[in-house]
């Protein structure tokens, strides 16, 4: 490359520096006048001076040259990255001050929530200003049942929104009902509350006022989806409503399941997924039980029904009609 002026971005090889960087490494050296064509090669660290003759340009390997390359790359992306987290730190609380104040069509109705800590402080401060009613799907989590800071702080949480006169309904699945964190909850809660059970439940869900809901957007709830629009709010109220009808009521006042014909009302809802084709652990994760319980159950339900192996029990199930049974 002769003449003009020699430009490209700080961390490319142009093809001039290329072809000289190869001859380097062919023989060893370079002058630094057959160098001065491609600066490039002495600014990316590709040639540096002899020692004993500082004219003389020696090439750096390239397996050094290239992972102090991709090391810099790295740093710069590192840089970028903890910029927009401070750009992004910068505008959501103002995000929210404009979300509250400005009511256009401009406003955004979806919000991706990036951390469980983010998504705990959204719904602190959707129930805070919360006035009327909170609707919740509480799936069974093990990680939260063994925090108790996390369960405290839901407590004092819903407290303060009961204490405004605001009511809570909430569903459970049945495995919960008994569990000793759910009990407290309720035993310790004032207010207009009520929960009910089912045997399967969607997704989280936490609905405030009809106007905020927030669901998960990550399998392991590491992401949440805040969201503002009618529509969707509508249709998440609405699938409440219609679970909330076929849910048996915990609290304040617990209704006893019955027992139809020897089997019992969590038999029966695992009756219905094995006649489904689902496997053990399907069985469990689906009604929040462990796999060894759920085991316990098709045994016992197997010898209700006499069954010797789990294609008969298959069939047995479909002859009983306890399927068709209705608590």
């Amino acid at each position: 490359m002769t003449g003009g002026t020699h430009q490209h971005c700080g961390d490319e090889l142009c093809e001039t520096g290329l072809d000289l960087y190869s001859r380097a490494l062919r023989e060893g050296h370079l002058s630094s006048g057959e160098v001065s064509v491609a600066p490039c090669l002495v600014d990316l660290g590709l040639l540096h001076p002899a020692i004993d003759d500082l004219d003389r340009l020696e090439p750096v390997p390239p397996t050094v040259a290239l992972q102090r390359l991709l090391r810099s790359s790295e740093d710069r992306i590192a840089d970028e990255r903890r910029r927009g987290q401070r750009m992004a730190d910068v505008f959501e609380p103002l995000m929210r001050l404009g979300r509250r104040g400005l009511r256009t069509e401009d406003t955004p109705t979806l919000r991706i929530l990036s951390s469980k800590e983010r998504t705990g402080q959204a719904i602190e401060e959707a129930m805070a200003e919360g006035r009327k009613e909170l609707l919740a799907i509480q799936p069974h989590d093990a990680h939260v049942t063994k925090r108790p800071d996390i369960l405290e702080g839901a407590m004092k949480r819903d407290q303060d929104f009961l204490d405004r006169g605001a009511r809570v309904r909430a569903l459970y699945q049945h495995t919960t009902r008994h569990a000793p964190y759910t009990r407290a909850r309720y035993e310790q809660l004032t207010g207009d509350v009520e929960a009910r059970t089912l045997d399967e439940v969607t997704e989280r869900l936490i609905v405030v006022d009809r106007t905020v809901a927030f669901i998960p957007a990550s399998a392991d709830r590491s992401l949440a989806l805040e969201v503002r629009h009618p529509a969707l709010i509508a249709y998440f109220v609405n699938t409440f409503d219609r679970l909330w009808h076929l849910a048996t009521p915990m609290h304040p006042q617990a209704a006893h399941q019955p027992t139809l014909n020897g089997i019992t009302p969590r038999q029966r809802a695992i009756a219905a997924l094995l006649v489904e084709g689902h496997t053990d652990t399907d069985i469990a994760d689906r009604l929040g039980m462990n796999v060894r319980t759920a085991r316990v159950h098709i045994a016992k339900l197997a010898a209700t029904l006499g069954s010797e192996s789990r294609a008969q029990l298959g069939y047995l199930i479909g002859q009983s009609g306890i399927l068709d049974q209705e608590a």
